[in-house]
């Protein structure tokens, strides 16, 4: 340890050794998985680096597991889940839509020599839960989910999804809840994967993965970031590390915020449909699970995609841009751009809006719909 009130940033891709036999033993360690002996130090930064190895521990602490793992971004990291799922046996995955687009595109691809099955959204996760029973073969090596999903904020009851499981590991990305407001491993998941990116980070200038998980789960990750080299740069483990302090100040604000624009959007005419957990909870899982609705929305709008691409181009405040969880609200059309690759039948429709709130306050952000959906 340093004697300093900020963690250092260590930038050093490589550790001198004290000699041969034990920077042998310490290779030895790495290359296994589980992190580096007292007596050959870290090594190399492919393998480890003491400034993303603070990140992790803070990240793990907050999701109450015992080990976390943190990758290039959140893409890295759930490439590396199937392929250590694909190390464990594992030739088939079930995935639960909605997802990511990026994630759903990945499993359909087949580039990872894995065979995906989808399971379709249902507001009773018992429906779900019975569909992914049907779906599971003897080389099913993991489960897919998100909760709330992306886009439409589809909740899943975890308690029944991990029990139709049974000994199959599942993988919950919980990049919109955060582990603020929930923390899917106190429910039996294995593996809880966040795009750092987005929330962890909050700023819009660092991008990372994440999967909190067990001993055991944590080591062959370890090792597919090894061999893959899809390793988090130093300094990103510096600015995520340094987001987890503000993170439930921040996802407090932006809920506070998102409820009350999403109540506002709910009473205007051009609008169809709100998704958002606050406003819908058939499960009742709010209070139960998740700790809060978040702050992520979604909307339908009238006139189809034309209505959403006249609304989206008419925002001054609000950025139109992909991503999300940072400070600023951003909109973006997810048929259009993160669900493009997505198969049409499970594509989100071309009315549907997805809004990350930010920070700004809730009336300037009302007042920026507002303006944009043409009413004032």
């Amino acid at each position: 340890m340093t004697d300093v009130h900020a963690p250092p940033l260590d930038l050093s891709t490589t550790y001198p050794l004290h000699d041969v036999e034990s920077g042998g033993a310490a290779y030895e360690a790495l290359g296994a998985g589980l992190g580096p002996t007292p007596e050959g130090g870290p090594l190399y930064a492919r393998a480890w680096n003491p400034t993303v190895a603070r990140f992790e521990e803070g990240l793990a602490a907050l999701e109450g597991t015992t080990h976390a793992v943190a990758f290039a971004s959140g893409m890295a990291a759930t490439t590396a889940a199937v392929l250590a799922s694909r190390a464990r046996g594992g030739h088939h995955v079930v995935a639960i839509r909605p997802l990511y687009g990026g994630t759903d595109h990945l499993l359909g691809l087949g580039v990872l020599d894995v065979e995906a099955t989808y399971v379709d959204p249902h507001p009773d996760t018992r429906v779900v839960a019975k569909a992914v029973s049907d779906a599971l073969r003897p080389d099913t090596g993991l489960i897919v989910a998100e909760t709330p999903g992306n886009p439409t904020l589809d909740l899943i009851d975890l308690d029944v999804l991990v029990d139709a499981a049974g000994d199959v590991p599942v993988m919950i990305d919980n990049t919109f809840a955060t582990p603020v407001l929930q923390n899917p491993a106190a429910n039996g998941v294995r593996l809880v994967m966040h795009s750092a990116t987005k929330y962890l980070g909050g700023h819009g200038d660092v991008m990372g993965g994440v999967i909190a998980t067990d001993e055991d789960w944590a080591a062959t990750l370890r090792q597919v970031r090894i061999i893959t080299g899809s390793l988090l740069h130093p300094l990103g483990g510096y600015l995520l590390h340094r987001g987890l302090p503000t993170l439930p100040i921040r996802v407090r604000a932006q809920q506070s915020g998102a409820e009350q624009v999403a109540r506002w959007l709910g009473d205007q005419p051009q609008v169809l449909e709100v998704f958002y957990p606050g406003v819908h909870d058939p499960q009742g899982l709010i209070g139960r699970q998740m700790r809060g609705p978040g702050a992520m929305l979604s909307i339908r709008l009238r006139g189809g995609f034309e209505g959403a691409a006249n609304m989206l181009s008419r925002l001054k405040m609000i950025t139109h841009a992909v991503s999300l969880g940072g400070v600023d609200t951003l909109a973006q059309h997810p048929a259009a751009l993160t669900h493009r690759p997505v198969p049409d039948d499970a594509r989100p429709t071309d009315d549907l809006v997805r809004f990350s709130i930010g920070l700004e306050d809730p009336a300037d952000i009302i007042a920026d719909i507002d303006q944009a959906l043409g009413y004032s």
